[in-house]
C-alpha cells in the first residue's frame, strides 16, 4: 500500500517561520538515501544515529534539541525517530552513534521516540510504502532547559519547541523498502 503524498509538504512549513542555520553530516546527505547502518534493525540496519554538525546559529542560543521525524509514516501524526533535548549551547555536533543512549550524548538527554524507547530509532518504513523523508533537525533554543523530562512524548517536546526555537537547521534524507 503506497500513499499518495503529492505534493510532499515540509511539516516545518506549518510552524512559525524562524531563521535557518547550517546542518551537515558525514553519514547522510540532503535528498539522498539513508545508508543501511542508520536504519532500524527490524529492516536489517544497524540502528546507528548519523553524525551531525551545525554552525551559524544565533548568538542568543542557550541550548539545542535534535529530532528526526518521518512525516510520510502511515499515521495522521507522522513518526518520531529521535528526540534529544537540552544539549548545551556549546555543542556543535553529535558523533555517529550518539543516539545510542544518554551516556553517548555531550549533555542533555533523550526523550522517548515513537518506538517507545529513549534513543535513536532508525528508518523503518513499511515495505512497499514508497520513499519516506527523514527530517533531521537541530533546533537552536532560547532556554537552557526546555522544561520537559525523559518521559515527555515527542508531541509534547515538539509543542514546547515551537515556543523556544530561535532558528532551525534541517537535513532531509530518504529511505524505502
Amino acid at each position: 500500500m503506497s500513499l499518495d503524498r503529492t505534493p510532499a509538504v515540509n511539516p516545518y512549513d506549518y510552524l512559525p517561520p524562524v531563521p535557518r542555520f547550517a546542518l551537515a553530516s558525514t553519514d547522510i546527505s540532503e535528498g539522498e538515501t539513508v545508508p543501511l547502518v542508520h536504519t532500524h534493525s527490524m529492516v536489517g540496519g544497524g540502528n546507528e544515529s548519523p553524525a551531525l554538525s551545525w554552525a551559524g546559529f544565533p548568538s542568543e542560543t542557550r541550548s539545542f534539541a535534535v529530532t528526526c521525524f518521518d512525516p510520510d509514516a502511515p499515521t495522521p501524526s507522522g513518526f518520531w525517530h529521535w528526540v534529544v533535548v537540552d544539549l548545551p549551547a556549546t555543542s556543535t555536533s553529535l558523533a555517529r552513534g550518539a543516539g545510542e543512549s544518554d551516556v553517548t550524548l555531550p549533555g542533555g538527554f533523550h526523550a522517548s521516540s515513537d518506538f517507545g524507547t529513549p534513543n535513536y530509532g532508525g528508518c523503518a518504513p513499511p515495505a512497499g510504502d514508497g520513499p519516506h523523508r527523514y527530517y533531521f533537525v537541530v533546533h537552536a533554543l532560547d532556554v537552557e532547559s526546555l522544561g520537559v523530562d525523559a518521559s515527555a512524548s515527542p508531541a509534547m517536546v515538539s509543542f514546547n519547541l515551537v515556543f523556544h526555537t530561535l532558528a532551525r537547521a534541517i537535513l532531509v534524507s530518504t529511505f524505502e523498502l
